[in-house]
């Protein structure tokens, strides 16, 4: 494990022991994942804006609407941070100060710049292979109003943190004598069901992509 990506702005002070600073470490949680909150000030108004992304290789790609606030405030070369997070499960301590949950995080620093037209609609389809390996494929492709209504952002991972906590709760040490159940509640169904648009074509057989879909898990 390296601290390639470590910096003064990512290094934990809080739990340090939590903290992970390889690229492989938190590409593992990026690829796993496929939602990020991007948090920006823009006018002195600070935002949070949830999206889905793609990544390729050290490059993170951030989808967005071309009129949408984001893609403002990277025009005008706002720093940005990007957020990512796994929940894998609830930790059930004797005290509600030891409470917690078991995840992994993600946050990134940097600035982002829209991808050169000419790329977005390939962007666009590391975008939903990651959501969706597959679907691309079966897609109309999008028409020029489509993609001149929407933004494609890239970001360097160049200053990332991850942080994560797994295993049971960690109480006081005189609270384990107290009669009072203990442990984790373990999200571990990656199962998930496929339901059919009400207005679905007759002849639109479900895909083996979909019909064998399984969330990803590490």
């Amino acid at each position: 494990m390296t601290d390639e990506l470590k910096s003064s702005r990512t290094a934990l002070n809080r739990l340090p022991a939590r903290g992970h600073y390889d690229f492989e470490t938190i590409a593992a949680i990026l690829d796993e994942a496929y939602l990020c909150h991007v948090g920006f000030v823009t006018n002195g108004q600070p935002y949070v804006i949830p999206t889905i992304y793609g990544r390729e290789g050290e490059l993170l790609y951030l989808h967005g609407a071309a009129a949408g606030r984001l893609l403002n405030a990277t025009a005008e070369a706002t720093a940005i941070c990007v957020t990512v997070t796994l929940v894998d499960g609830l930790v059930l301590a004797r005290s509600g100060f030891h409470s917690s949950i078991n995840y992994r995080s993600v946050v990134m620093l940097g600035s982002a710049e829209p991808v050169e037209a000419d790329r977005k609609d390939e962007v666009m389809k590391i975008i939903s292979d990651h959501v969706l390996p597959g679907r691309w494929e079966e897609l109309r492709p999008a028409n020029d109003m489509e993609l001149e209504q929407t933004s494609v952002l890239q970001m360097d991972i160049i200053e990332a943190s991850a942080k994560v906590r797994s295993g049971p709760p960690q109480d006081d040490e005189e609270d384990y004598a107290l009669p009072i159940w203990a442990g984790t509640i373990d999200f571990q169904s990656t199962s998930a069901v496929a339901r059919p648009d009400d207005r679905l074509h007759s002849d639109a057989a479900l895909p083996e992509y979909v019909k064998n879909y399984r969330r990803p898990q590490g």
